[in-house]
């Protein structure tokens, strides 16, 4: 029994997916005949049919789907196996899969991604920028080498994740120049309902963030007046800066702003007990990774970039 090889498979995942011979050998750069024997030969040996030909047609049969499942996992692994053999060569080559929250990626991440390229030029570097939610399911699913977010982890991800610190930034409340408290740069807690406000959407880490703060001051979320939810924070920045109410809002998107004198950042006074107390919302940032899955030599070259300056308190953490 010859068994089936790694080629074979590959033939066969391109027919089920276009289930069309001639175009998966397109796909390839390989022959239409060769497509076809290749087929054959793997329904010869194990006596199964893959394919059903209807006509000029074909339809995956059952035995062609369960194949399809398991060659998927196989050359996934192959794919695994071959980047951890490549990093023999001293970081020359390879690739390193980020995903990262918005703020992050837009703000803090690319001076890092710069410091290592200039390093290691020859690593291919894809980084996929989302909401924190969706970064840590990326990162817990294996769809990324590490992930970095500022909100919390879901319950359910707990176990498989776990996260260091890597930085941190403040949460600023803002408005623009034709907003009443423009001219008022403190305001106390009671004041924060008197105004429109525009929030990102559920699962971004600066939403969360700004809610925990909220919360922790005794402030009743549903009585805050929300006329617009964003899933960005530039189309959050921009509505405030056009006189739309006021945002809680990264300061590292906010710098040039304040420096302009477009937006301006609300210092927010805690009187409840008759004395008042400067409030603020520092945020800090974490580096996630799988507890399990195989790590990179890359992944872990570029972990030593992002926890450098990130001081020495740094702990990790399973989460």
């Amino acid at each position: 029994m010859a068994g089936m090889t790694l080629d074979q498979l590959r033939i066969f995942l391109a027919v089920a997916e276009h289930l069309h011979f001639t175009r998966a050998a397109e796909e390839l750069y390989i022959t239409q005949p060769a497509v076809s024997a290749a087929i054959q030969n793997l329904e010869q040996e194990y006596g199964i049919k893959l394919f059903h030909r209807i006509g000029r047609h074909i339809e995956i049969a059952e035995a062609g789907k369960l194949l399809q499942l398991e060659a998927e996992k196989i050359l996934k692994q192959v794919t695994l196996t071959e980047r951890g053999l490549r990093e023999l060569n001293n970081l020359q080559r390879g690739e390193l899969k980020l995903g990262s929250s918005l703020t992050i990626g837009n703000y803090w991440l690319p001076s890092k991604i710069s410091e290592f390229k200039s390093q290691y030029p020859g690593i291919e570097i894809n980084c996929t920028l989302a909401n924190t939610e969706e970064i840590c399911v990326g990162t817990a699913t294996g769809l990324f080498d590490l992930g970095l977010v500022e909100g919390e982890v879901k319950a359910s991800l707990q176990n498989t994740l776990e996260y260091e610190i890597i930085g941190s930034d403040r949460l600023q409340i803002v408005v623009g120049q034709t907003h009443p408290w423009f001219e008022y740069p403190k305001i106390s807690l009671t004041e924060l309902n008197q105004t429109p406000w525009v929030m990102r959407e559920p699962g971004s880490g600066t939403q969360q963030r700004f809610e925990e703060a909220l919360l922790n001051w005794g402030v009743n979320l549903d009585e805050l007046n929300v006329i617009l939810i964003f899933n960005s924070g530039e189309m959050a920045k921009a509505a405030v800066e056009s006189g739309v109410g006021a945002t809680g809002i990264s300061e590292l998107m906010v710098k040039k702003e304040l420096q302009l004198e477009t937006l301006r950042a609300i210092q927010t006074i805690d009187d409840r007990k008759g004395v008042a107390v400067n409030v603020e919302i520092v945020r800090p940032f974490y580096k996630l990774k799988h507890r399990q899955r195989f790590q990179t030599g890359i992944s872990k070259a570029f972990e030593q970039i992002l926890c450098k300056n990130s001081g020495a308190g740094v702990r990790s953490h399973n989460i």
